[in-house]
């Protein structure tokens, strides 16, 4: 039995029969709809309890009253609206009593009259007088009209005694209640039962933030628009706290003409929110703690004890949590957190009012500590914030040089670099080679080959081996270098007379020369010797137990098994590599991921399936993120796609935003500009625009073809070929059909010899097409069944213009063919009218008219290429509903694939 009198001393005054009245307020103006999270409280009707607890300003109440309006006619509803007065257990009690009287008279009357006789110094066993509440209640309760009891703002009431007496009546809730709270701090009861059985539906603030397609919403509700990039920004900046974002558009509103202001939280109505709001209801050592801390991107107790020189920290960070003080986690371990962005910004404001000594102190502990710990990025950062740049060069000198190779993050190394004088840049031979290999990652060749003849100062050496040791670090680089030059015979020569010198521990330097190697074996066509290569790289990887080399060692295996043909086993190694990086932080941002993920998305472009936009778009924000080239791929194979969906302007605005990164990261055009200029030829060639494609597809050849004197890029070793393949495409158009049938019998000869069997493959389709066209059927289908014999990689993408014109043919020479898991794909793909003879009498009703609006709006978002977690934010509906629409669109269509469901639907009118 529990005391109440026992508790704290809160003055007990009897609440008067308007106080006690069931109160539910209205939906505030300007009220943005949450069908999504409504549609998330539905579930758990049939639970015991809903639990909403997210910090100030994530629309907890608003929400909760939205669900109230939608809840089914026979559910019956009780609105508690708790404040600090419903902290002494004995009125909340009372007031709940009367609350549960209005939908039920009589209720607890007795109940009710020993409550009022209870005196503050005598026990009062409260399990006991619940015990007997509910009972009655039972005995009250409708079987068709279920109740629920919303406990709105229980952080405002809550304490030991009342967090006891509302576990007790959660645990003996009957069925036919339900509870729904609503709060700011997570309620200290015992939930692990009830998740269990699935009795509690829990949403916290990851659930409340708003999602894109709120935000745009939003916007328009309030009659602003911004550009797509503006909306990610505000996004990103105000995690979707809609309190933060209503504040914003209220100020934006009042500049007037359409102007907006910066989201910033140290500033304005957003600033006032979260002091009066957060900040002023919290402790006096809690605010210190917060104005203390604000100058770390991220911390965890241990180095919060160190920059304040306290002990307290895990116990008021635990506070925090309890009380949900913007706090983000950053880890599943609950041991390294940061702050909410606008947060942030106001604590930092706060905070920069203190001297400029003590902030740089505390960056000072910050770096000491994070050098302890072995942290050293994060201890450089600390010291060049701090102002003491040969601290951070000392720092870097430490840094190891195969760790910093391995995970490519250049962006880091060139931020730091901007904040270090040059003098201390060149004074000592690591650092030249550390800064020598980030400025070469990064392209920029000249820096690169700059810095790395300073090297010449340290020259001889102190001893033999390490003069042999630095002129093989020298090589190495200088190899990498060439290779980025298109100096192949330097390259060549450098990286392999480097990788027979490198000291064991040297193993950075060693794999980057077997990668340089193996992509020149590749321009030259030898892909046995890039296949010799690559397993070199793996089998170094293994041996030292990396594993970011290991999953690089997978990416430039997939880069060979795809120019082979092989897709299928090109995506089996990127699974591989994926697999090895799939622990990685999901905060810092890794080259190699973003490799594997953006020649994911490429593999799966050349199977043709709808997630490869998908995969592009998230390889390219952390390949960005990092400062990593390989960017270029995601954006050129985007812009290919997007030309194949009749999309010209959005597939130059990718080209365009690709040469404007190169231009920005000052990465020289040999890297990207032929890339870029053959994927605008084959989208001038769609557009039918032959005299553009014309006037650049010569120079090209000119320049990589056979008789060229220039090495193919670092991402398009094949280029030449490629170049050869838009070739005979412009031929066609131009009405030269037979120089196109020339070029495209003598392409796959030449694409084997050199190890390029997919581009073979393509040309063999071209031709298929072509003889289909000139009308000679006979060798048109001994041409597309050679084809269908060599694609057995996996690879769809050469038949997409067989597919498009020549369906039914296509349809014809596939069915007439042993069954093969290929030719399954093929038909797949198929437009409907090729796959499906719909007989006119059999036809009972259009299918427009069984498909609902709902499962056409999600059809529609299915043939973007939308994921079912786009789809839900798009349509505010719940991934369940969506999987639930798309088996239906599926049936009544008669399909089995989204593709498939797609294509029908073309077929049929249903999409344009």
């Amino acid at each position: 039995m529990t005391d109440l009198s026992r508790s704290p001393a809160f003055p007990y005054a009897p609440a008067t029969p308007a106080e006690a009245r069931f109160y539910r307020p209205p939906l505030p103006a300007g009220h943005m709809p949450r069908p999504r999270l409504c549609e998330r409280l539905e579930e758990g009707l049939q639970g015991r309890l809903l639990l909403v607890s997210a910090p100030a300003g994530f629309g907890k109440s608003s929400l909760a009253i939205e669900f109230c309006e939608r809840l089914p006619n026979h559910w019956r509803s009780l609105w508690l609206g708790l404040s600090e007065r419903d902290r002494d257990p004995g009125r909340f009690l009372e007031r709940l009593l009367q609350g549960l009287q209005q939908s039920y008279p009589g209720l607890g009357e007795d109940a009710l009259g020993l409550l009022k006789m209870r005196q503050r110094h005598q026990p009062f066993a409260f399990e006991q007088w619940l015990d007997g509440l509910l009972d009655e209640l039972t005995r009250q309760l409708d079987d068709g009209q279920p109740l629920l009891l919303v406990l709105d703002d229980y952080h405002l009431a809550q304490g030991p005694v009342l967090d006891r007496c509302l576990q007790f009546f959660l645990n003996h809730l009957p069925p036919g209640v339900l509870l729904l709270v609503t709060s700011r701090q997570r309620p200290d009861w015992h939930l692990a039962r009830l998740r269990l059985s699935r009795q509690l539906l829990e949403l916290n603030e990851q659930d409340l933030r708003l999602t894109a397609a709120e935000l745009d919403a939003l916007l328009a509700s309030q009659g602003t628009r911004l550009e797509r990039q503006q909306v990610a920004g505000i996004l990103q900046r105000s995690e979707g706290w809609i309190a933060g974002l209503r504040l914003w558009l209220l100020a934006s509103e009042e500049l007037g003409a359409g102007a907006c202001l910066q989201l910033h939280g140290g500033e304005g109505l957003i600033r006032e929110y979260l002091l009066e709001e957060v900040i002023e209801r919290q402790p006096a050592e809690v605010q210190q703690f917060l104005y203390d801390t604000a100058c770390l991107e991220r911390f965890c107790a241990d180095l919060c004890d160190a920059v304040r020189d306290s002990h307290d920290s895990a116990a008021i960070i635990r506070q925090l949590q309890a009380n949900q003080v913007f706090l983000v986690p950053l880890d599943e371990q609950g041991n390294w957190f940061r702050y909410h962005h606008l947060f942030s910004d106001l604590l930092n404001a706060r905070a920069a009012d203190g001297s400029n000594a003590s902030r740089g102190g505390a960056h000072l502990r910050a770096c000491r500590w994070f050098a302890a710990q072995g942290m050293l990025d994060s201890a450089i950062e600390q010291a060049l914030v701090a102002g003491q740049a040969d601290v951070a060069a000392s720092l870097v000198q430490n840094l190891s040089e195969e760790k910093m190779l391995a995970e490519q993050n250049v962006a880091m190394l060139l931020r730091w670099k901007t904040n270090l004088p040059d003098d201390l840049l060149a004074s000592t031979p690591r650092l030249i080679m550390l800064y020598g290999w980030a400025l070469a990652l990064a392209c920029q060749l000249d820096a690169a080959q700059e810095l790395l003849e300073q090297l010449g100062r340290f020259l001889p050496a102190a001893d033999a081996a390490s003069q042999c040791s630095l002129l093989a670090q020298w090589q190495a680089l200088d190899g990498v270098i060439a290779r980025g030059r298109g100096d192949g015979a330097r390259a060549e020569r450098q990286c392999s007379e480097a990788q027979a010198c490198l000291p064991g521990e040297r193993y950075g330097p060693h794999f980057l020369c077997l990668s340089a190697l193996s992509n020149l074996a590749m321009v030259h066509g030898d892909l046995w010797r890039a296949r010799g290569l690559n397993r070199d790289a793996l089998e170094l990887a293994q041996r030292i137990g990396n594993p970011l080399f290991e999953a690089l060692a997978h990416y430039e295996r997939a880069r060979v098994l795809q120019a082979r043909g092989e897709v299928l086993r090109a995506q089996d190694e990127v699974h591989q590599g994926l697999l090895l990086v799939q622990r990685l932080p999901t905060q810092r941002s890794y080259s190699v991921r973003a490799r594997l993920t953006l020649y994911e998305g490429y593999l799966l472009s050349l199977r043709l399936d709808a997630r490869a936009a998908e995969h592009l778009r998230a390889g390219i924000a952390e390949a960005r993120a990092c400062r990593d080239v390989g960017v270029l791929i995601g954006y050129c194979v985007l812009a290919c796609l997007e030309g194949r969906e009749e999309r010209p302007a959005e597939a130059f605005a990718l080209l365009g935003e690709a040469e404007r990164l190169m231009h920005v990261w000052d990465v020289p055009a040999i890297y990207y500009l032929a890339m870029i200029t053959l994927i605008k030829c084959e989208l001038w060639l769609r557009q039918g625009q032959v005299e553009l494609a014309a006037a650049w597809l010569p120079q090209l050849a000119e320049t990589y073809g056979d008789q060229g004197r220039a090495l193919a890029p670092e991402f398009h070793p094949q280029l030449a070929m490629h170049i050869d393949l838009q070739h005979a495409a412009l031929e066609r158009l131009q009405g030269a059909v037979d120089n196109a049938e020339r070029r495209l019998r003598a392409l796959p000869q030449r694409a084997q010899g050199l190890g390029g069997q997919l581009v073979g493959l393509m040309a063999q389709a071209q031709l298929a097409q072509l003889l289909k066209q000139t009308g000679r059927e006979r060798e048109a289908q001994q041409q597309l069944d050679s084809c269908l014999d060599a694609a057995q990689g996996g690879a769809l993408l050469p038949f997409v213009e067989l597919l498009q014109h020549q369906p039914h043919w296509l349809r014809e020479r596939l069915l007439a063919r042993p069954p093969s898991p290929l030719c399954d794909e093929l038909l797949a793909q198929l437009p409907v009218a090729a796959q499906f003879v719909v007989e006119p009498e059999l036809e009972q009703e259009p299918l427009a008219e069984k498909l609902s609006s709902r499962e056409l709006a999600v059809l529609q978002l299915i043939a973007r290429g939308c994921s079912n977690q786009e789809i839900s934010e798009r349509l505010f509906i719940s991934l369940h509903t969506v999987k639930t629409h798309a088996r239906h669109i599926n049936s009544k269509l008669g399909v089995e694939r989204r593709t498939q469901a797609v294509a029908r639907a073309k077929g049929l009118g249903l999409l344009h």
